[in-house]
């Protein structure tokens, strides 16, 4: 949302994708996105997830397999800002229907790690990539983000996007993550004793 921010964008210029959206990314993007007033448009592949998106604040719901596919080069304009934590053919197919000056940050690579996209967006719609980096961010732009969580993420929210488990479940876990059963995002509960 930061990156967003510092891009010019605002809610008012249009809605806002949230690819991956029942993850824990894309759970907290879109608390994060609607309580700063975006028209969250989430894309899952657990239809079954509606009702819990909806209460996170996505205003609408579509199906991952409207971005998951080989698209084409310019597709029609549908959001003006997008949060992808896919990659691959998602974030191409997003970029493509990114609206004339938007902006599209990517932040992960759940499908792979390859961009089969076109320059189309970028050279006839002026849409920028900006990319996440969560390993190498500088102190002072993690603090920033940090202040942000604290002030603008609801408690209640994030309880309700947050499953603690057991260190002993962790492989399990990783597990359910692959299959697509996990929901928000897993804390590791360490024993101290």
């Amino acid at each position: 949302m930061l990156a967003l921010e510092k891009h010019g964008l605002k809610p008012t210029d249009g809605p806002v994708v949230v690819t991956g959206a029942a993850g824990g990314v894309g759970s907290v993007a879109i608390a994060l996105l609607a309580k700063a007033g975006w028209h969250v448009i989430a894309s899952t592949g657990r239809a079954k997830e509606a009702d819990y998106l909806k209460s996170l604040g996505a205003t609408e719901i579509i199906d991952r397999n409207e971005l998951s596919g080989a698209g084409p080069p310019l597709g029609k304009e549908r959001w003006i800002a997008g949060v992808d934590c896919v990659g691959s053919h998602t974030l191409a197919n997003v970029l493509s229907m990114t609206r004339y000056g938007g902006a599209v940050t990517a932040c992960g690579l759940a499908q792979g790690m390859d961009l089969p996209a076109s320059v189309a967006p970028f050279i006839l719609r002026g849409v920028s990539l900006l990319g996440i980096d969560s390993v190498m961010c500088p102190k002072p732009r993690r603090v920033e983000a940090w202040a942000r969580l604290a002030t603008d993420l609801d408690r209640g929210k994030l309880a309700g996007i947050t499953s603690t488990i057991r260190l002993e479940d962790t492989i399990a876990a990783g597990a359910d993550t692959l299959a697509g059963k996990v929901r928000g995002r897993l804390v590791v509960e360490i024993d101290r004793n």
